[in-house]
């Protein structure tokens, strides 16, 4: 069955030297004479590079039959690797069981971008399809020269090859194989990461020759993980292994001065690494690197960060100079003209705090170094990305380096698994010894990238019959990319800040995702400088679907006051200003499922102390469209929301597994919740104040919704798109509809807690 193998248990070579490893071929039909020629040059150990250019960089087919696809992303929690397996298996025409899916291993696979943008499928799987149809292409050319029949009159079935019109001739791809590596050159488009693509000559199938894809295929991984039977990143254990902890400030901006390591000497096996402005430390037991850290004295310098009190970030951001302003998406006509010219102009601020990704457990890596080679094992979601972040700290090439990805707590982001590889490469540079680094609690969500606070302005100009003639959208905040979304680069890292790497600015927001059409449109982004430009607990960096919660949050919100400003309904109103027919259809989908009854909001007939709304919110992302209908309880005296109820419609074109597809969308749902009405993270002037589940609560097991239903339109003609963040797009905004939508009251600022609600609604 296709599940996450440990890649750390084999290296490519002796895969397939034990498997019966790969084929042959040059891509062209080939002679008895020229297969036996090849077959022993290969067997005498040659292998092609591992290069995007070759097909043995992405397929393999072992001795027995079975089928190794070589990924370069990894899977953060969606069952990735189930519809990557269905993608090949139906490609190849052999069962989705023979195909195993080893990821993120950078001696086994090239660099495809990672988990990155909801682009495992788009990007990623759409090489891995067009690599299995390639090596099918191939071995159907090898079985044509041995079977003496041509190749248009063969068919494969369950990976054995046979004359169409004579099932006794035929030949597997294990007896093909021979042994050997695919020697297939492919047509490179000499990019790395997302948008590489490397077709060969075949083409895929049609969708209406599938059998496999589309499919509801169970991923195999839920019950190790559930009954503890799966190693994490955590795990990991080399032998001659010390463990480290690095030592952060109290106050954000200091760094040390005096270290008194007489204060640890009753600690045995404790050495202390200080490195300019980085402190760390390892011990041969965790625990007594645990309380060498606890204890260790340190001296830290006189530190003032200009950190406003959390209340007050928002002053900050409207006050702060603009440090780069840049006008997105399609704009039309002259809004200022439409605006001076209006009947009336409505117009609303929304405000978005700094969160913390909160993974299930703070980040851990692994690094040992042996002569100028080194291995890291990491969490991250970006493992080529980590192989070359470690090559620049320790100031080797990137090819002396190996990443292997190991599942971690969680990530959807830059979260903190970057900098837990770039601390242990530091501390097993500086003692000669394999390092796991692990961070506390405290660590792993103080001092984590945060997803970046921010307020956004809306106006809307309407004319003296109603109609709105103009629409004016500006976002404002710290750049999504402070510290930008992969690890390849010291001076992106907590550990690159404090050993002095030279910074460099990095500025990008965004703009909502939508097709309304309005005369005068105009969607516009701005950012700040950060509040601490060095090793500063508030680096702002990508969070799950990076700033798109908070944008449509305002600009899904303002959709609905606007439409409460003419007197209409929140569907009605947005079909008026859609033509796009995918949108259309989506939030049609969505209306109909919730069997949505037209009228405007508010409610104008409950009583009592809870009452109960309902809201819809609607977004693109990178070519998925997503519609959320939310119902809410809201408790007048408490407070407290219960988001019970959501209906998700959603078009991500050729849908792979639905099963996968409809769990992902759980999952945006569940953490869209918990962004909204919980999640924000804390500071005084010193530093960061929510380190814990109690002062960074997130949604409890109590709280999740009663219903979600999800309406998939599946397009199987169209190219499929992301899925990992879409839905988690129009959550805070429908939520915030629907409250709106039951008491009457439009709350502007996320979280919706218990108190923020209840002094609102007072």
């Amino acid at each position: 069955m296709t599940k996450f193998e440990k890649p750390s248990a084999f290296s490519r070579r002796a895969l397939l030297k034990g498997a019966g490893a790969l084929v042959v071929s040059v891509g062209s039909p080939l002679g008895l004479d020229a297969l036996l020629a090849i077959d022993k040059a290969y067997a005498q150990g040659a292998k092609p590079p591992l290069m995007p250019d070759q097909l043995s960089s992405y397929i393999a087919i072992n001795a027995d039959g079975t089928v190794s696809a070589f990924f370069g992303k990894m899977d953060m929690g969606h069952g990735l690797f189930v519809a990557i397996g269905q993608m090949v298996a139906e490609e190849l025409d052999v069962p989705f069981k023979a195909v195993t899916v080893f990821m993120g291993d950078t001696a086994t696979s090239v660099n495809q971008g990672g988990a990155s943008g909801s682009t495992g499928i788009q990007f990623g799987g759409k090489q891995m399809r067009m690599a299995a149809a390639e090596a099918r292409r191939v071995l159907v050319e090898m079985a044509a020269e041995k079977l003496a029949t041509p190749a248009d009159q063969l068919i494969v079935v369950d990976g054995v090859v046979s004359a169409a019109f004579n099932r006794d001739k035929r030949v597997s791809y294990a007896e093909l194989i021979g042994g050997k590596y695919f020697n297939v050159q492919l047509d490179w488009n000499k990019q790395w990461g997302n948008p590489l693509y490397a077709p060969g000559k075949a083409q895929p199938k049609k969708a209406s020759e599938y059998k496999i894809v589309g499919q509801p295929i169970k991923r195999a991984d839920v019950a190790p993980k559930v009954f503890c039977s799966e190693d994490f990143c955590t795990d990991v254990k080399v032998p001659g292994m010390a463990h480290g902890r690095v030592i952060r400030p109290k106050v954000a901006g200091a760094v040390p001065v005096k270290v008194d390591e007489s204060s640890i000497k009753d600690i045995p096996g404790v050495k202390v690494i200080w490195q300019k402005d980085f402190l760390g430390l390892i011990a041969e037991k965790e625990w007594d690197a645990i309380r060498a850290a606890d204890k260790l004295k340190v001296e830290w310098s006189a530190a003032t960060p200009t950190f406003p009190a959390t209340a007050d970030i928002y002053d900050h951001i409207r006050k702060a100079p603009v440090r780069k302003r840049s006008e997105e998406g399609k704009p039309s006509g002259n809004v200022d003209d439409a605006m001076r010219g209006a009947a009336r102009v409505v117009e609303a601020e929304y405000e978005w705090p700094f969160q913390s990704h909160a993974s299930m457990g703070p980040a851990c890596a692994l690094v040992e170094i042996r002569g100028d080679q080194a291995t890291c094992w990491t969490g991250s979601q970006k493992s080529h990305f980590v192989r070359d972040g470690v090559a620049d700290m320790l100031g080797l090439p990137p090819d002396n380096v190996r990443a292997i990805w190991a599942p971690g707590p969680g990530a959807y982001g830059r979260n903190d698994a970057g900098d837990a590889a770039m601390d242990a490469a530091v501390l097993a540079k500086a003692t000669g010894r394999p390092v796991r680094l692990q961070y506390t609690r405290e660590q792993g969500t103080g001092w984590d990238p945060k997803g970046p606070a921010s307020i956004h302005r809306a106006r809307a100009a309407i004319d003296a019959s109603g109609n709105v003639i103009a629409y004016d959208f500006l976002s404002k905040g710290f750049s999504r990319i402070d510290v930008l979304m992969n690890e390849s680069k010291a001076a992106d890292t907590l550990a690159g800040h404090l050993l002095g790497a030279a910074l460099k600015v990095n500025d990008g927001f965004g703009v909502p995702a939508e097709v309304y059409e309005f005369a005068n449109k105009r969607t516009t982004w701005e950012t700040i400088a950060p509040l601490l430009e060095r090793a500063s607990p508030l680096r702002s960096a990508h969070l799950r679907d990076p700033v798109g919660p908070q944008i449509h949050f305002a600009s899904e919100s303002f959709m609905d006051e606007v439409a409460h400003a003419v007197g209409a309904d929140p569907v009605e109103f947005r079909l008026r200003h859609l033509k796009a027919p995918r949108d259309i259809a989506v939030i049609k989908a969505a209306a109909e499922r919730h069997k949505w009854q037209t009228r405007t909001s508010p409610r104008k007939d409950q009583t009592g102390n809870t009452v109960s709304g309902r809201g819809i919110a609607y977004s693109q992302r990178n070519g998925t469209v997503c519609a959320v209908v939310a119902e809410v309880d809201v408790d007048r005296a408490s407070g407290k929301i219960w988001a019970r109820k959501f209906t998700v419609a959603h078009d991500c074109g050729q849908i792979i597994n639905p099963d996968g597809l409809v769990k992902c969308i759980e999952g945006n749902v569940i953490q869209g919740i918990s962004r909204t009405l919980w999640e924000e993270v804390t500071f005084d002037n010193k530093a960061v104040t929510s380190v814990d589940w109690l002062t960074y609560p997130i949604l409890d097991i109590t709280e999740t919704p009663e219903t979600i239903d999800v309406v998939l339109l599946n397009r199987p003609d169209a190219a499929p798109t992301g899925a990992g963040e879409p839905s988690i797009r129009p959550m805070a905004a429908a939520i915030a509809n629907a409250i709106f939508d039951a008491t009457g009251v439009r709350i502007r600022r996320v979280p919706f807690s218990p108190d923020r609600v209840k002094a609102a609604l007072s």
